[in-house]
């Protein structure tokens, strides 16, 4: 007689316990980002503490990530409220099961990222969150010697030749800096930079009419290249030490030389060619799945992250730089200051036009890699006919991207199946 209140009791007390459980949820934020111990915490305390409800962030590997994302969209209900991940995993995702977030009134200040995170749909199916990217750096001392008329954050191929070629000759040995060491990214610089800028293109393009020019290009400048740039990895170094005056390189393989002398120093945009202002942006942003459990708070949380307020914490927390127009600090480190001010520029130019990071080549990575560095080395170091090394290296890029499967990305345009080798 006494079990029925009791349980009736022991109910109604459950149901109170779940309504206050619910109530005082947290938005699970599920990303690929700022894993580290350090980054990790420092978006808990420095970037997430003032969101307008409290936040869950929990960073990932890739392939957990998509594991437990993947099995709420078949379970068709989750516990995930907002996602965090590069371009590259949402471009994967059925954006059927992305929330449109045209509604939010929030987005980047490069059309270009906008447009890349509506996914090949007409909506915002991410929001651009931070970039990381690689930019051109300067001794002050070459200044003088840029061509005129010359802008230096909007330069072209041809007016960087032409400044590198004046500097030569002043200084009476060449003072440009490129990455070409064992460990430098100069892979990256071909993949996004240069193909975008020439040929709009990376894998489709590889061996066009186009890319002979480009590498012809690229010829040119190296004939202004320090000889030593092949054992050059980081570029501060070289810039520190006046063994060059102007070069390209990553954000953080440049930051040494800014923060040691950063009055020496200019950082600007890399330059354009016929078909834009090429350059790789390491792109992450934010969306909301549909199985979502609560709509209205993942949304506002994602408004949040936009502010240009939480953009600078975050930067502080993870070295990603804003997607929105934001006034730097004076207490930032030189080197984020100066990359900062160049990254803005040259995401928010008119013709930026990125060449996204590989996407879908699996363990295949190193060898797609590896074409470019080969064509570099037979092209440029040993004065092979270009048209030759590209017909033959197309073979190879063929092959891999058949075996691979994976569809083409931006600046190429999109593919069924396998990117083919035009």
């Amino acid at each position: 007689m006494t079990l029925r209140p009791t349980l009736t009791a022991a109910v109604s007390g459950l149901a109170i316990f779940c309504t206050v459980a619910v109530a005082q949820a947290d938005v699970l934020f599920w990303s690929t980002q700022a894993r580290p111990v350090e980054e990790a915490q420092a978006m808990r305390e420095k970037v997430l503490s003032g969101a307008p409800a409290t936040v869950d962030y929990q960073p990932n590997e890739d392939g957990p990530w998509l594991t437990r994302l993947q099995a709420e969209f078949q379970a068709g209900s989750g516990s995930i409220g907002v996602l965090g991940s590069l371009h590259g995993n949402f471009s994967g995702i059925d954006p059927d099961n992305l929330v449109d977030l045209d509604d939010l009134g929030v987005a980047s200040n490069s059309a270009t990222f906008n447009n890349l995170a509506k996914l090949g749909t007409g909506h915002l199916q991410y929001v651009p969150w931070m970039q990381a990217t690689y930019i051109m750096a300067a001794n002050k001392e070459a200044l003088q010697y840029l061509p005129d008329g010359a802008d230096i954050d909007a330069l072209s191929y041809d007016q960087l030749i032409a400044w590198t070629a004046n500097v030569h000759e002043a200084a009476g040995e060449p003072k440009f800096g490129f990455p070409a060491g064992p460990k430098g990214l100069k892979h990256r610089f071909f993949q996004g930079y240069l193909y975008p800028s020439y040929t709009n293109g990376v894998v489709r393009t590889f061996a066009s009419d186009a890319a002979v020019t480009a590498w012809e290009k690229f010829r040119e400048l190296w004939a202004h290249t320090n000889p030593a740039s092949t054992n050059f990895s980081f570029m501060q170094e070289q810039l520190l030490s006046g063994d060059a005056w102007i070069v390209f390189d990553h954000t953080s393989r440049l930051a040494q030389a800014f923060n040691e002398r950063p009055d020496d120093f200019v950082a600007f945009p890399a330059p354009a060619g016929p078909t834009g202002r090429g350059f790789m942006p390491v792109l992450a942003g934010i969306a909301i799945p549909k199985t979502a459990p609560d709509m209205e708070g993942a949304k506002e949380l994602v408004k949040y992250m936009l502010t240009p307020e939480t953009q600078i914490a975050t930067l502080r927390a993870t070295s990603f730089f804003p997607v929105v127009d934001v006034d730097m600090p004076d207490d930032l480190p030189p080197a984020v200051q100066a990359a900062g001010a160049a990254v803005a520029k040259m995401s928010g130019s008119a013709d930026a036009n990125p060449g996204l990071l590989p996407a879908g080549l699996g363990d295949k990575g190193g060898d797609f890699n590896r074409v470019f560095v080969d064509s570099f080395e037979r092209i440029v170091l040993a004065g092979q006919d270009i048209r030759m090394v590209l017909d033959d290296q197309k073979g190879r890029l063929s092959e891999i991207m058949e075996e691979t499967g994976a569809p083409c990305w931006a600046p190429d345009a999109p593919s069924d199946g396998a990117c083919p080798v035009e």
